[in-house]
């Protein structure tokens, strides 16, 4: 489900702490969530529906004919990546980027059917067309834009975290074990170009400890196992949220860049979700979905297609 490098940085991220019993998943490949006839499996449908007279100004009117008939959206999603996307005790896939989407297809006239696949091959899932969209807090990178288009819903910047009453400064932890998930943009880059720094002014360089898992990074630290843990803001803040007063941030928010739902390529889906978001933030609904999930600091005001800023 996270920012990653610039390319992988979508970042869902996971952080059911797994010293509350968290439970791991083991998460399908693309070529595996066909199950249940996908509706959209071949050619990327771009022919829109017919506009409904009656609603000029309805976004359903802009859903591509193929999609709008099945009356579902088929959602590639990579979990846990709390408070995003994850499962609750039950099984449920539940998460901010949950209630949002399944809102955005309500707007629509559709449901939605998620589908648990890699975090890496969601998008060429979506270039397959197996996939409608994609759903795992994926960073809008001009990377990722050469391959598909996004719809953006929100905004994300970096936060660490640190254990309770033991002050690590995230621009001077030379020496410092840091635990982040593999893959992410905090991995990737972040980390590296901390770590490079500390060695060229002769000091250590910073210990980057790996997890394939997000909950596993948030345990690690509540655990003491690790000195740091950077990952996602809203990621970062659901962490010490569950983590019951035994982690807390370490500094403020930075890097901040656009999360967005990635479509095909030069698919009208963008539009149609675009225009369905931009109901729900007029509404209120959009705020209301947020502050449930403590993430309102990062609400936007107006989507976009492919509003990459780096």
């Amino acid at each position: 489900m996270f920012g990653r490098s610039k390319t992988i940085r979508g970042r869902r991220s996971r952080v059911l702490i797994a010293v509350l019993g968290a439970s791991a998943l083991v998460m399908a490949g693309c070529a595996d969530n066909s199950e249940g006839s996908s509706s959209n499996t071949g050619s990327c449908p771009t022919t829109t529906a017919a506009p409904d007279p009656a609603k000029p100004d309805d976004p359903a009117s802009a859903l591509p004919e193929k999609i709008k008939s099945s009356g579902k959206l088929v959602v590639g999603v990579n979990i846990p990546y709390a408070p995003n996307e994850f499962k609750d005790e039950s099984g449920k896939i539940v998460g901010f980027d949950v209630d949002l989407l399944n809102a955005v297809a309500e707007e629509l006239g559709l449901t939605t059917d998620y589908r648990e696949a890699d975090f890496d091959k969601i998008i060429p899932a979506l270039q397959a067309c197996t996939f409608d969209v994609g759903m795992s807090s994926f960073t809008d990178t001009k990377e990722r834009e050469q391959q598909v288009d996004f719809v953006t819903y929100f905004s994300a910047g970096i936060q660490w975290a640190q254990q309770t009453g033991k002050p690590i400064d995230p621009n001077d932890a030379c020496g410092k074990k840091v635990a982040v998930q593999a893959t992410t943009v905090e991995d990737t880059e972040e980390i590296p170009a901390k770590s490079e720094k500390c060695v060229a002014e002769g000091k250590p360089p910073i210990e980057k400890v790996l997890y394939d898992r997000q909950d596993d990074v948030a345990t690690n630290l509540v655990l003491g196992n690790v000195d740091a843990m950077s990952a996602d803001s809203p990621v970062t803040a659901y962490a010490i949220k569950q983590s019951n007063g035994q982690i807390e941030a370490a500094g403020g928010v930075f890097d901040a860049a656009p999360y967005g739902w990635p479509v095909s390529k030069g698919s009208p889906l963008a539009t149609a979700l675009q225009q369905a978001l931009q109901r729900l933030i007029d509404n209120g609904r959009y705020k209301e979905i947020a502050t449930t999930w403590g993430v309102e600091a990062g609400m936007i005001e107006k989507p976009v297609i492919n509003g990459a800023t780096s």
